[in-house]
């Protein structure tokens, strides 16, 4: 499996056989170049201009929303209802988690969370092998909510997403708190990781992808 980062909170999963999902894409608003890629399948935590940009992506994709069960292609993928703030979704909506199951590992993307996890929320989303978490605060939980988060899922392999860089200036906060949190982590120069069952065996791993 391979997992590009694009920006903010849209990422690239390539399965073993080709199958390409795109997680939460971005407009041109947000600073990101906005990538001309072409994907299989397109998912939407949520329906904010800076995760749910559908029609910058090319070909013909599949797009999907909202809680349960999905099929896609080689893929499949569970939606849970979350909530995009500490109030129940008063404040800025909804928020739908994805959890995919790629190459036999769990991949699970939090989207705009906005809350700790209650017992009921952890339940539903169950083994996690790799976790793409927000850390930036301000529209999500923040470098703390983050590390909370990382322990109660107890992921193998965390991606840490939706934090300041310098080609955007939303009020969040960089990835650097999040990683003091968590203990540091790999930066790893490049925008893509691969990542194998072998990479899911030892101590859990923290890697910093670049942006596309």
């Amino acid at each position: 499996m391979k997992i590009k980062w694009l920006g903010h909170a849209c990422f690239l999963i390539t399965s073993a056989r080709g199958t390409r999902i795109l997680t939460d894409p971005f407009d041109e608003t947000v600073g990101y170049v906005v990538p001309a890629i072409e994907a299989d399948f397109v998912t939407v935590s949520h329906e904010h201009f800076d995760h749910n940009a559908v029609g910058n992506v090319k070909g013909k994709p599949k797009v999907v929303r909202g809680a349960g069960s999905h099929s896609l292609g080689d893929v499949t993928a569970r939606g849970i209802d979350t909530f995009h703030d500490e109030a129940k979704g008063s404040k800025r909506g909804p928020n739908t988690v994805f959890v995919f199951d790629v190459d036999g590992m769990s991949v699970c993307h939090l989207g705009d969370l906005g809350h700790a996890l209650a017992p009921g929320h952890a339940t539903a989303i169950g083994k996690v092998d790799v976790l793409l978490v927000p850390v930036g605060g301000t529209y999500t939980i923040d470098s703390a909510g983050a590390a909370n988060v990382v322990e109660r899922l107890d992921p193998r392999v965390v991606i840490p997403m939706h934090y300041k860089t310098d080609a955007m200036s939303f009020p969040i906060v960089g990835v650097e708190p999040f990683l003091q949190r968590v203990g540091g982590g790999m930066r790893v120069g490049s925008t893509t990781v691969e990542i194998g069952k072998d990479d899911l065996v030892g101590q859990r791993k923290v890697y910093v992808l670049e942006y596309a």
